[in-house]
């Protein structure tokens, strides 16, 4: 490439209108079809697990915290997740959603992406049996 083309292209793009976009500042509106992070409603969960069984990405993991009274917390790897949704079609109780308006993710740190889903008590007991447990290893 000689530097006389080289020029050429430098004037034609100055007068060009950019071709990227003002992101955070311009948005548009997301797709119908677009994927974004999990959804879980804990009143609506059986425990039968299908949708950790399904998981190709080994990014849900259901904790029991009392089967009898149907209290289960979903441990979400957003991380893992490969936004396939084969956890939704698996549900059978609809309990599981990927709605398109949660579709930003980006974080500066990795524990932002484990999430637990579920009632706050039943959160607040699935993580003392999960410190109980980790104390008893070591």
């Amino acid at each position: 490439m000689t530097i006389g083309s080289m020029l050429g292209n430098i004037v034609t793009s100055l007068f060009k209108k950019p071709a990227t976009e003002r992101y955070p500042f311009e948005r548009h509106p997301e797709p119908a079809r677009l994927r974004g992070k999990l959804t879980f409603d804990p009143t609506r969960c059986s425990g039968c697990a299908l949708c950790v069984k399904d998981c190709p990405a080994d990014a849900l993991e259901l904790i029991t915290v009392d089967k009898a009274t149907k209290k289960f917390v979903m441990l979400y790897h957003t991380d893992r997740c490969t936004f396939c949704s084969q956890c939704v079609e698996s549900c059978r109780f609809d309990c599981l959603g990927l709605p398109h308006e949660k579709w930003e993710l980006s974080s500066g740190n990795k524990p932002s992406f484990v999430v637990l889903y579920g009632r706050d008590e039943d959160v607040q007991a699935a993580l003392a049996r999960i410190n109980q447990q980790a104390q008893s290893e070591s």
